[in-house]
């Protein structure tokens, strides 16, 4: 077993490619790394345009990849081999006039969630500012993904300051039936799971399960992101303090169920309900603070795209593929 040191770049899995193409299956496999190195590894290599905050990754029909982040009026980058990136202007060039009632008049929007279904782009975004549970979720659409060509298609839920959970950090899980749903969620009672129209991408009912949730303490949970694999459907979430730059202690934690409502439990069967996690990544080296993570499939295998803090506190794109132990836990390396 290979130790990735701090900046190695960890590209490869020939085996995970073959199997996907022979079988065309998504499955949770070992790949070439069969149980977690003995340290954290560094990110990936990276090149050009390498700052984000909360980065989602679609694949594109093309084989390349679209990046949308946390900034004013959501900062867009491409990239044509998950490496080299680069800017690609803002989703609203003209801005967002839906969103300032909950921004406070700023032109920052929050922890986009990006794919490509239907023929289109969808890309649920949120707006608040910091520590408020005046926030809202929306959704806006486009053709191509491009700078200026997102359209604004409603409001999918908001919260208030009288609400017990929070409006921020969705993503976008559809089920083995088909069914569109919704996570997010951040702090006060957790992380929350609701029903979309898969038609409209807008909610659906007045349905709300809680799925996650820090007990004993520390509230702080969120940025949920669900990936179905074999027979799970993982739940990732962030811990503990993001945005703080290199004193940031946001780390990686994931659970699973058989069912996407849940219950989500750990490794050690404590349920996500009770404050359960098993932590996948952590600040370590000049890496500090990796969390708002996201998951893709690719053709080498399962990919974790994240932003950590470097030394002066810039937040950079992190990026690390994804294996599966023998219980089917997901590691990275």
């Amino acid at each position: 077993m290979k130790t990735i040191e701090p900046g190695a770049r960890t590209w490869g899995g020939a085996l995970v490619a073959v199997l996907l193409a022979l079988t065309g299956a998504i499955l949770p496999v070992t790949s070439a790394a069969a149980a977690p190195p003995p340290r954290y590894p560094g990110p990936g290599v990276v090149t050009g345009s390498t700052t984000a905050h909360d980065p989602s990754v679609v694949k594109t029909p093309t084989g390349g990849y679209l990046l949308a982040a946390t900034g004013n009026n959501i900062s867009l980058k491409t990239s044509t081999d998950r490496t080299a990136w680069r800017d690609a202007g803002v989703a609203f060039p003209g801005g967002a006039s839906w969103t300032l009632s909950y921004t406070g008049g700023s032109a920052t929007l929050w922890a986009p969630d990006i794919s490509y279904r239907n023929g289109r782009y969808y890309m649920y975004y949120s707006a608040s500012t910091f520590g408020s549970r005046n926030s809202a979720i929306f959704l806006a659409t486009s053709p191509t993904g491009a700078a200026g060509t997102w359209t604004h298609q409603g409001t999918i839920i908001s919260t208030t300051s009288s609400s017990t959970y929070n409006a921020i950090d969705p993503n976008l899980i559809v089920d083995d039936s088909g069914a569109w749903w919704l996570s997010f969620g951040s702090f006060w009672t957790g992380i929350k799971l609701i029903p979309l129209n898969s038609t409209t991408g807008l909610r659906s009912g007045t349905t709300l399960h809680s799925i996650a949730q820090r007990t004993g303490g520390s509230t702080a949970i969120e940025a949920p992101f669900i990936v179905k694999r074999g027979s799970y459907y993982y739940l990732w979430v962030s811990f503990d303090t993001c945005c703080q730059g290199a004193s940031s202690t946001y780390r990686i934690m994931v659970g699973r169920s058989t069912s996407i409502t849940g219950p989500y439990a750990d490794r050690n069967g404590t349920a996500m309900t009770s404050g359960g996690g098993t932590q996948v990544l952590a600040g370590h080296d000049s890496i500090h603070g990796p969390g708002h993570q996201a998951v893709i499939a690719d053709v080498d295998g399962d990919i974790l795209f994240y932003h950590y803090y470097d030394n002066a506190g810039t937040a950079r794109l992190g990026i690390n593929k994804i294996a599966y132990d023998t219980s089917a836990w997901p590691f990275v390396y």
